[in-house]
């Protein structure tokens, strides 16, 4: 029993990680066993959310935020985890890295694979369940507002965020 490994997927990719791996943090497994180094390494212990990943469970299933550094991978079994390798389309970037870069969100860019990733997870959440233009704010905050950005970014993560977030709101909708 102690030998099945253990079963998920990277970015649409069938993963079986050796029970051996199973205490290894998730952003290790990442870099060391996939080669997949976009998602950062930073304090640790869960705070600054530069390690955030997204994940399911299962295909239907609402999409979530995960910190990479702090799950070990034995706790993936089945999961879905999507990481800033997984948004790449080809060579163009996504409207939300445009969004980023056009509101020069960041500066050194390490918090930047999180706030990806975490925005990713909330603009996903909200074209589910549209919220009115009242609750984006509050929304933007629970979805972002733990990331930690060493640079100061975060009003301009903010303004580009919001634009993207503006559309999905009830009254845009309609």
């Amino acid at each position: 029993m102690d030998n099945i490994p253990i079963s998920f997927m990277v970015n649409g990719a069938s993963i079986d990680a050796p029970t051996t791996d199973g205490d290894m943090a998730l952003v290790d497994y990442l870099h060391e066993r996939l080669g997949l180094a976009g998602t950062k390494f930073c304090c640790g212990i869960g705070e600054c959310r530069a390690c955030t990943v997204a994940t399911r469970n299962g295909p239907n299933a609402t999409m979530q935020t995960t910190l990479s550094c702090s799950t070990p991978v034995d706790s993936l079994n089945g999961l879905e985890i999507f990481t800033v390798e997984g948004l790449q389309q080809g060579d163009k970037l996504l409207p939300l890295q445009q969004a980023f870069l056009k509101h020069f969100s960041f500066q050194c860019g390490y918090c930047t694979p999180g706030f990806l990733m975490a925005t990713w997870v909330l603009l996903q959440k909200l074209q589910l369940s549209p919220i009115s233009e009242s609750e984006l704010d509050d929304a933007i905050e629970q979805g972002v507002g733990r990331n930690i950005c060493r640079c100061s970014g975060y009003v301009r993560y903010y303004q580009a965020i919001r634009e993207l977030a503006l559309p999905l709101t009830r009254e845009h909708l309609s």
